[in-house]
């Protein structure tokens, strides 16, 4: 079996780790759990949780330590670097460092930034609110994918910026943005591009040198990797110059009473203990995801069965930010007339075992400008994904907009649920 039949095959892929979970129902019984929240956390690659397993035995801090298991977590460490970087396609001059996550990368690139920056309104707060407190110049989108990168070109005509902020997905709507197209606009008015790649990289392959990006941000938590580790990919001169993004040990060659003397190159942003695991974890899910190779037209067989779907169900409206034809990933966000999305999120999961997140997606302006200012469903797909699963989702929700939920829901401790819901948790939950 290839690995493109494997992801879309109607039997949950063994890649995956807890692909063949089951969940209670509220009106009683067990079903496989079927994952529409790829989009907030992927959950583990099967190669990734082996990987961890098979270093926790050597578990140590890096760097300086004399023993044998400081050295091997060393040399991992350090040779992570190597493997991310061939990855996204990152060139000798550019950095690799390691983070907490997609916001703590965009966080310390802006830290380092010489100037202004502009940015698009659809963007996730991660890339937002980080250059708002900068003071970003924010552009609205326009109609269509194409006028939109025209109202950047002049943006940056009309006055000059340093740097160029732009999502390389949306995680509202899946659309994609023309990457390469957008980093010549940016390089022709003598600004550079970074690129929130949060959503991007778990589905594509993000190439630096061949889009002409010169940052790249993205978390392990979204990559098959859920061990608390991101990467900033980008350049060098910019990160070498600035302050370090923290102050302490492992970024300072030597350290008197009155001043330090500090690392240049990715250790001068990675003060403290590293988090060793979640390095080995995103690693693991590069190389795995490298093997596995392209599957995007599976991908967009199913994503075309999901928004097709949704589309032909009375009272369902999918939310997109672009007329005309679009590049599209595996994300759709829709409403449901009747319903606010936090009573048909719990009504999929109570009784029909499905995940999927409710809400505004930390990207409140983009849902207000598309007409949902209290929040949307959104479903997002991933390697685990079937067209079985698919299938599962869109009958529930045809089941809702004919028949209403079988049972009663109300907001409980800030979260709505079925009301005196019988589901019990897993044990080790139990007190």
């Amino acid at each position: 079996m290839s690995a493109s039949q494997e992801f879309g095959s109607e039997q949950p892929t063994a890649r995956v780790v807890g692909a063949d979970t089951k969940v209670p129902l509220a009106q009683g019984g067990w079903i496989r759990y079927a994952n529409f929240d790829y989009a907030a956390s992927a959950p583990a690659l099967r190669d990734v949780a082996d990987r961890v397993t098979e270093l926790l035995p050597y578990y140590a801090s890096v760097h300086r330590g004399a023993g044998y298991a400081s050295r091997v977590c060393t040399r991992l460490y350090e040779g992570a670097r190597d493997v991310v970087a061939r990855f996204v396609g990152a060139t000798d001059g550019q950095h690799v460092i390691f983070t907490r996550n997609t916001t703590d990368s965009l966080n310390l690139l802006a830290s380092a930034v010489p100037g202004e920056v502009v940015v698009l309104d659809i963007e996730h707060h991660a890339n937002l609110l980080t250059w708002q407190r900068y003071g970003a110049r924010v552009v609205a989108h326009r109609a269509t994918v194409a006028d939109t990168v025209a109202a950047l070109d002049e943006e940056l005509a009309r006055r000059p910026a340093a740097l160029l902020a732009v999502t390389g997905a949306s995680n509202v709507t899946g659309e994609v943005l023309p990457l390469a197209e957008l980093a010549t606009v940016a390089h022709r008015h003598g600004a550079r591009i970074a690129v929130d790649g949060a959503q991007l990289a778990p589905h594509r392959r993000i190439d630096l040198a061949a889009c002409g990006i010169d940052y790249l941000a993205f978390s392990g938590h979204k990559l098959y990797a859920p061990f608390g580790v991101g990467v900033l990919a980008g350049r060098a001169d910019w990160l070498d110059a600035a302050r370090p993004y923290l102050a302490g040990g492992g970024a300072v060659r030597n350290v008197g009473i009155d001043g330090a003397e500090w690392f240049t190159g990715p250790q001068r942003h990675e003060a403290g203990t590293p988090n060793v695991v979640g390095v080995a974890a995103i690693v693991a899910a590069c190389e795995a995801l490298t093997a596995l190779g392209d599957v995007g037209h599976v991908e967009a067989a199913l994503t075309a069965q999901l928004r097709d779907g949704l589309d032909a169900i009375d009272g369902v409206d999918t939310l997109r930010i672009w007329d005309g034809d679009r590049d599209v990933l595996g994300i759709v966000s829709f409403t449901v007339a009747g319903y606010t999305p936090s009573v048909v999120a719990a009504y999929l999961s109570a009784e029909h075992g499905i995940g999927l997140r409710d809400g505004r997606f930390c990207a409140h302006p983009l849902l207000a400008r598309l007409g949902a200012p209290g929040g949307a469903l959104r479903a997002s797909i991933g390697l685990g994904t079937t067209a079985g699963d698919i299938t599962r989702l869109l009958d529930a929700i045809d089941e809702l907009v004919e028949y209403g939920p079988a049972l009663t829901y109300a907001e409980i401790d800030g979260q709505v649920g079925p009301v005196n819901d019988p589901r019990p948790l897993p044990d080790f939950l139990v007190a």
